[in-house]
């Protein structure tokens, strides 16, 4: 039995999920997103790490939580001038809050992936690997990927030639071959040593 379940059978609602993605990229904001599932809703059996699942599925899922009625989404981007200014440990953590902030519906219990929880205004609970094991981090962790990726197609558009649609930012050699051959851009994390070393 997930911890989720532990405390729904023990009348503990709302609670969210909370997940991040891009905490390794090299470009790009960190994403983050906090889900409320209603008990009962056949979307929990549907909830799994996004990393475990193929993109064009990733993709339907959610479309599947941010337009169902029984769920409540919350998401928050942090960019990269504040990655740069406090690091992006703490840039995570603050994105995590807002998204917390941003549900419409104050939880009484957060469930937090990893072992880092953030300054929220409720009980809350770090689960390692609870993007595997809890039906609403899962939602949470999707949501938070396909936002992220999304961002930075839009953003190969902007800034062409480094590859942002295929590798989202992270450390590829492709993705460094492109910042030795172009310089970095202006959404590149300035901050992280192997950016710095590359211009």
């Amino acid at each position: 039995m997930s911890i989720e379940e532990t405390l729904l059978e023990k009348g503990v609602w709302p609670i969210c999920g909370v997940d991040e993605a891009g905490r390794g990229p090299l470009a790009g904001p960190v994403a983050a997103a906090a889900v409320i599932i209603t008990p009962g809703s056949e979307i929990r059996r549907q909830m799994k790490d996004s990393k475990q699942i193929a993109p064009a599925k990733r993709e339907r899922l959610y479309e599947l939580i941010i337009h169902s009625p029984n769920i409540y989404v919350g998401i928050s981007l942090v960019d990269v001038l504040i990655i740069d200014e406090i690091n992006i440990r703490q840039a995570t953590l603050v994105a995590m809050k807002n998204a917390v902030s941003k549900l419409g519906l104050k939880p009484a219990c957060a469930l937090i992936d990893g072992n880092a929880i953030p300054d929220l205004p409720c009980d809350s609970i770090a689960v390692v690997k609870g993007d595997i094991t809890e039906p609403s981090i899962s939602a949470a962790s999707i949501v938070a990927k396909v936002t992220r990726d999304r961002y930075m197609i839009r953003m190969d558009r902007i800034y062409p030639g480094y590859g942002f649609a295929r590798h989202k930012g992270y450390p590829t050699s492709g993705h460094y071959a492109a910042i030795r051959r172009q310089g970095i851009s202006p959404i590149h994390r300035r901050s992280f040593k192997c950016v710095r070393r590359e211009y």
